[in-house]
């Protein structure tokens, strides 16, 4: 996201809080404000917006799917390079989904919110069957793909996509190239479709954060607030502690060395909330300031940049636990083996750019059978996490692709030790 954008979004975010405030506490209830305001125009507007989101979806999900699997360069010959950085990146997400469903699951935030209590009085929340485990693989095939899209079915419209980009990859070289351009083209077209939503942010966050102000006590706002600090907890944690401390155990670099060579990768990731936009910089810090090798970095870092989302996958996990708990909507242990489950799949789906988790969030919660009408809260809150989950992704690249370089034996030792050899451990 750029500057400007973050700005207008900021301004929206301040400026429904307070337009909020004040018709909670000033409007008379059933009055004309809160017919042709809450129940109006903010309800309309915010819901149009959401809608846009959703629309994307499942488009994007397919598209950028094939496009990845395309994107590797030999599906026969994938070798050991290309099967330690996947599945290093794979760990990442689930070490990442575990721990945010821990400290989820103590924190319990949005618990006693009653933000059932916010939505509209003629709103009847739908809340499906969540799936069990067993039903979520079972189902994972379609037999209808038409149906699978129309219905959301993200797992089946994920099978499609990765066995769709397999057959792209088997086809003669001429054919594979028009094929996979195709999908490439697509995938930017989808890109630009996001970007073009997204710049609507302003409109739908100020929409969405007075109704929220408007019809939330102060119980809920401090949940609210909770969620948002649990989940900044825990990419902070990622970020500072758990990536540090892993660098150190396996490459020897020490965690102080670490955060100061990925500094300014963090600070432009913070600034544009944008892992694609990141990969140039990631390149870099891999590269000039950690020795990494261009033949692993050029591998690993598009690659991290659409499949290695363990800030998304951070992200999706509580924000669907806070609805849980606000909705009053008790996950069991089956269920939260499928919330464990779908993040996975849905965090390797999720764009590279400004807003990627928020809308994957919403396909989650109608996964689980939560209401989506709690996107309100998420998208309204989402600037302020959206940037902070970027930088866990972006640093979560670097970290696995130094590791894969200092097993692979491809880093440099000058590069590495430049300024800093004292962060490291001798060989």
């Amino acid at each position: 996201m750029d500057s400007s954008l973050a700005t207008r979004v900021l301004i929206a975010l301040v400026g429904g809080i307070v337009i909020g405030v004040l018709i909670q506490y000033f409007a008379s209830p059933n009055g004309v404000l809160e017919v042709w305001l809450i129940n109006g125009l903010f309800s309309v507007a915010g819901g149009i917006f959401i809608a846009m989101i959703k629309l994307m979806v499942m488009p994007l999900i397919f598209i950028s799917i094939v496009s990845a699997v395309c994107s590797i360069e030999d599906i026969g010959q994938f070798g050991r390079l290309g099967v330690k950085t996947l599945g290093l990146y794979l760990l990442n997400t689930a070490i990442a989904i575990t721990a945010a469903i821990g400290i989820g699951m103590v924190v319990q935030p949005g618990l006693g919110a009653n933000l059932e209590l916010a939505a509209d009085s003629s709103l009847i929340l739908t809340r499906t069957e969540v799936p069990s485990l067993i039903n979520l693989l079972i189902d994972i095939v379609p037999t209808n793909p038409v149906q699978a899209f129309a219905e959301g079915n993200i797992l089946q419209i994920l099978f499609m996509a990765i066995i769709t980009g397999i057959a792209i990859k088997k086809l003669e070289d001429q054919d594979t190239h028009s094929a996979s351009k195709a999908f490439f083209l697509a995938n930017s077209v989808m890109m630009q479709l996001i970007s073009m939503v997204m710049s609507l942010a302003p409109y739908g966050v100020f929409f969405l954060t007075a109704k929220l102000m408007a019809t939330l006590d102060s119980r809920s706002i401090f949940s609210v607030i909770a969620y948002v600090m649990t989940a900044a907890l825990v990419m902070i944690t990622w970020l500072f502690v758990f990536y540090p401390l892993v660098i150190r155990l396996i490459t020897g670099i020490s965690p102080i060395a670490f955060i100061h060579k990925t500094h300014e990768q963090m600070m432009f990731a913070l600034s544009t909330a944008s892992s694609n936009a990141t990969i140039p910089v990631t390149f870099r810090t891999l590269t000039e300031k950690l020795g990494v090798s261009e033949k692993v970095a050029g591998f690993s870092v598009p690659l991290g940049a659409t499949m290695n989302m363990s800030g998304a996958a951070i992200y999706m996990t509580v924000a669907t636990l806070f609805v849980s708990y606000g909705y009053n909507v008790a996950l069991g242990a089956s269920e939260i083996m499928t919330l464990g489950v779908t993040v996975f799949l849905l965090a390797i789906a999720t764009g590279g750019i400004p807003g990627g988790a928020v809308v994957t969030t919403g396909v989650l919660l109608h996964q689980l059978g939560l209401p989506v009408e709690a996107m309100g809260i998420i998208i309204a809150t989402d600037r302020l996490l959206d940037a902070l989950c970027t930088v866990t992704n972006v640093v979560g690249d670097t970290v696995v692709s130094t590791i894969v370089a200092k097993t692979e034996g491809e880093i440099d030792e000058n590069i590495l030790c430049k300024n800093h050899s004292s962060g490291v451990l001798p060989s």
